[in-house]
């Protein structure tokens, strides 16, 4: 067998759309699609052969292009896109499925997946870094509701992993950010979920600190069914400044959005009642700016952290986003899965939007920032996290967490074949 079939080099006319990811280019030795795991298989063994170091390619939308590499082999999982109702709820998902069309796909069937916020992110790298989707509280994690994975292993074998086949992997897949092979195939217990009532409310920008202290009251009273993110957002081309809360009702008794409209002073209202999949969105096009990236799961939404959030927004430049977890997210075994940061109320995401001209001190500045912020939470998140420092690596797993998923590593992938990612090291 041969891998020039599914290969795409340097000069092929689609060479430029294969190394470029959401989040940059760069200038791989090779950029392999395969349409089998068999063909997965045979382009890792291609790689080793070659001494070419390994990115896989899913959505692409990692903030540091983890899905193209320099001098290697970019292992695009596009063609892994099939969406399969397997019946009682159960369903299959390619690897290299995106998740606005696999969604769109289970609405035939009246199915859904807490998923992610956009239409072009990947099923394969949301769901092996968490998967916060828009019914976190109501049904977890995308992860949480993983029953069983084919895999690709650095071994070139192909493997089922689930609670009852190669337990070890099955663990370390939910949450260890995509260390232990090639995910060709998911499969999902997904819920039976029709429509939702979602859209934003949007404040006038006043009493700042009273608005997040009343949308995090208003929703530890607020029933499961209902998700929220509260945006602190700054003028960006053309969007003017916003405080915005967007929801997500994924029932029917809409009183429980009344508490939110109650927080400030509403200047603009707009929920609808739609399809699931329609609540997935794709973001703007990427803008020539350097954004300076950070997140961090809190406890509680207290006044410290209130007052920094507070600060940090109104210095400018900045846009906050604080997702309120809790409901079944929470409920879940910490052990059970390598995703750990179960006792969070909140997680903090936060991005200052820097000239590419700037300087490394500008890009201090805008860290140190960040860490008024982050200095008060714990750990951190792989799917929005901009930087992979020691330190970094450290945050996005508890240190027994981390030990353990060195364990599998070490079993699976012992020479470290899988690194392009926050790297877990054998």
């Amino acid at each position: 067998m041969t891998i020039d079939h599914i290969a795409v080099r340097p000069g092929d006319p689609d060479y430029d759309t294969a190394r470029t990811t959401k989040s940059g280019s760069a200038n791989p030795s090779v950029v392999l699609r395969p349409t089998s795991p068999e063909e997965v298989a045979e382009s890792l063994r291609y790689a080793k052969a070659e001494g070419l170091p390994v990115a896989i390619r899913n959505g692409g939308h990692n903030a540091l292009s983890y899905g193209t590499i320099d001098d290697g082999a970019v292992i695009d999982l596009s063609h892994f896109d099939r969406v399969e109702a397997l019946g009682e709820g159960r369903v299959r998902v390619g690897g290299g499925a995106l998740w606005g069309p696999a969604a769109a796909e289970l609405g035939k069937h009246g199915l859904a997946i807490s998923s992610g916020d956009t239409i072009s992110v990947g099923v394969g790298g949301l769901t092996q870094s968490g998967g916060f989707g828009w019914m976190v509280r109501k049904h977890g994690l995308a992860l949480d509701n993983l029953l069983g994975a084919e895999v690709v292993t650095a071994a070139g074998d192909v493997v089922r992993a689930s609670s009852t086949e190669n337990a070890d992997l099955f663990w370390a897949l939910r949450g260890g950010a995509g260390n232990f092979g090639v995910v060709t195939a998911f499969e999902f217990q997904a819920q039976p979920v029709t429509t939702v009532h979602h859209g934003v409310i949007e404040y006038a920008l006043e009493n700042l600190d009273q608005l997040v202290n009343g949308w995090a009251t208003a929703m530890r009273a607020a029933p499961d069914e209902l998700t929220t993110t509260l945006a602190l957002r700054p003028a960006f081309g053309p969007f003017p400044a916003a405080a915005i809360v967007f929801v997500c009702l994924a029932g029917d008794d809409t009183a429980a959005l009344e508490p939110l409209r109650a927080i400030g002073t509403v200047v603009a209202e707009d929920i609808k009642e739609v399809a699931y999949a329609e609540v997935l969105e794709e973001g703007p096009p990427p803008q020539p700016v350097l954004p300076i990236i950070g997140n961090t799961f809190v406890e509680s939404v207290n006044e410290p952290l209130i007052d920094a959030i507070v600060s940090a927004y109104s210095a400018g430049g900045r846009v906050v986003f604080m997702r309120y977890l809790g409901g079944e997210f929470g409920r879940v075994d910490p052990a059970s899965t390598a995703f750990a940061h179960r006792g969070a109320e909140a997680m903090v995401i936060s991005a200052a939007f820097m000239s590419p001209e700037s300087t490394d001190a500008d890009a201090e500045q805008a860290r140190a920032v960040w860490r008024t912020i982050g200095d008060q939470g714990f750990g951190s998140y792989s799917g929005f996290l901009g930087s992979d420092t020691p330190e970094d690596i450290a945050a996005l797993w508890p240190k027994a967490t981390l030990d353990r998923l060195r364990e599998v590593k070490r079993a699976w992938d012992p020479d470290n074949v899988f690194r392009r990612n926050f790297n877990i090291a054998p």
